[in-house]
Protein backbone atom coordinates (compact mmCIF):
# COMPACT_ATOMS: atom_id res chain seq x y z
CA UNK A 1 0.00 0.00 0.00
CA UNK A 2 1.44 3.36 -1.05
CA UNK A 3 0.21 6.72 0.61
CA UNK A 4 0.82 9.78 -0.90
CA UNK A 5 0.11 13.45 1.61
CA UNK A 6 0.07 16.27 -0.26
CA UNK A 7 -0.07 20.11 1.40
CA UNK A 8 0.05 23.22 -0.53
CA UNK A 9 0.76 21.47 -3.36
CA UNK A 10 -0.03 23.24 -7.19
CA UNK A 11 -3.17 21.41 -8.82
CA UNK A 12 -0.21 19.82 -11.43
CA UNK A 13 1.06 17.68 -8.73
CA UNK A 14 -2.69 16.83 -7.78
CA UNK A 15 -3.67 15.88 -11.12
CA UNK A 16 -1.07 13.54 -11.63
CA UNK A 17 -1.38 11.80 -8.62
CA UNK A 18 -5.13 11.34 -9.31
CA UNK A 19 -4.10 9.84 -12.86
CA UNK A 20 -2.13 6.89 -10.35
CA UNK A 21 -3.59 6.95 -7.19
CA UNK A 22 -7.02 7.05 -5.46
CA UNK A 23 -7.66 10.31 -3.83
CA UNK A 24 -9.52 9.15 -0.83
CA UNK A 25 -9.36 12.69 1.07
CA UNK A 26 -8.53 16.14 0.23
CA UNK A 27 -4.91 15.79 -0.90
CA UNK A 28 -5.00 12.17 0.08
CA UNK A 29 -3.85 9.11 -2.43
CA UNK A 30 -3.63 5.88 -1.67
CA UNK A 31 -2.44 2.73 -4.28
CA UNK A 32 -2.60 -0.74 -3.32
CA UNK A 33 -0.92 -2.19 -5.59
CA UNK A 34 1.99 0.27 -6.96
CA UNK A 35 4.75 -1.53 -7.19
CA UNK A 36 8.24 -0.82 -6.34
CA UNK A 37 9.39 0.38 -9.94
CA UNK A 38 6.01 2.85 -10.77
CA UNK A 39 6.33 4.22 -6.55
CA UNK A 40 10.14 5.05 -7.45
CA UNK A 41 8.84 6.67 -11.59
CA UNK A 42 6.14 8.38 -9.47
CA UNK A 43 8.38 9.80 -6.69
CA UNK A 44 11.17 10.73 -9.55
CA UNK A 45 8.10 12.94 -11.22
CA UNK A 46 7.37 14.60 -8.10
CA UNK A 47 10.70 15.34 -7.17
CA UNK A 48 11.61 16.70 -10.42
CA UNK A 49 8.11 19.30 -10.40
CA UNK A 50 8.68 20.25 -6.84
CA UNK A 51 12.27 21.67 -7.75
CA UNK A 52 11.32 23.25 -11.11
CA UNK A 53 8.34 25.28 -9.94
CA UNK A 54 9.40 26.46 -6.65
CA UNK A 55 6.85 24.81 -4.60
CA UNK A 56 6.61 25.52 -0.72
CA UNK A 57 4.46 23.12 0.03
CA UNK A 58 4.74 19.63 1.01
CA UNK A 59 4.47 15.81 0.06
CA UNK A 60 5.05 13.02 1.87
CA UNK A 61 5.25 8.87 0.70
CA UNK A 62 4.78 6.01 2.69
CA UNK A 63 5.32 2.37 1.56
CA UNK A 64 5.26 -1.35 3.18
CA UNK A 65 8.87 -2.10 3.14
CA UNK A 66 10.29 -4.73 5.48
CA UNK A 67 13.81 -3.41 5.17
CA UNK A 68 13.01 -0.13 6.36
CA UNK A 69 12.89 0.86 10.22
CA UNK A 70 9.11 -0.62 11.52
CA UNK A 71 8.62 -1.83 7.97
CA UNK A 72 7.58 1.30 6.64
CA UNK A 73 9.21 2.79 3.66
CA UNK A 74 9.21 7.33 4.21
CA UNK A 75 9.97 10.24 1.45
CA UNK A 76 9.57 13.41 2.10
CA UNK A 77 9.62 16.77 0.11
CA UNK A 78 9.33 20.37 1.66
CA UNK A 79 9.23 21.43 5.08
CA UNK A 80 6.88 19.49 7.14
CA UNK A 81 5.37 20.51 10.28
CA UNK A 82 5.87 17.54 12.45
CA UNK A 83 9.58 15.90 11.73
CA UNK A 84 10.37 12.24 11.27
CA UNK A 85 13.02 10.96 12.79
CA UNK A 86 14.47 7.40 13.11
CA UNK A 87 15.11 5.55 16.58
CA UNK A 88 15.63 2.27 17.46
CA UNK A 89 13.91 1.03 14.63
CA UNK A 90 11.20 3.09 14.68
CA UNK A 91 9.71 6.07 12.85
CA UNK A 92 9.29 8.35 15.07
CA UNK A 93 6.91 12.22 14.87
CA UNK A 94 8.24 14.87 16.87
CA UNK A 95 6.55 17.89 17.37
CA UNK A 96 7.96 21.48 17.79
CA UNK A 97 7.68 23.23 21.46
CA UNK A 98 5.68 26.07 20.21
CA UNK A 99 2.77 23.50 18.80
CA UNK A 100 2.88 21.69 22.08
CA UNK A 101 4.15 24.74 24.45
CA UNK A 102 1.93 23.50 27.42
CA UNK A 103 2.94 19.84 27.30
CA UNK A 104 6.58 21.52 26.91
CA UNK A 105 6.46 23.79 29.84
CA UNK A 106 4.73 21.25 31.97
CA UNK A 107 7.30 18.34 30.76
CA UNK A 108 10.48 21.07 31.69
CA UNK A 109 8.51 21.75 35.18
CA UNK A 110 8.81 18.48 36.29
CA UNK A 111 12.44 17.89 34.97
CA UNK A 112 13.22 20.88 37.40
CA UNK A 113 11.61 19.87 40.16
CA UNK A 114 12.68 16.49 40.16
Amino acid sequence: MVVIVTNDVPMRFRGFLASCSLEIAPGVYTAPHMSAAVRQRVWGVLDEWYSQTGCTGSIVMTWDSPEEPAGQGVLCLGTLRKQLIEYDGFHLCVTSCHERRGLARHVVEEDVSE
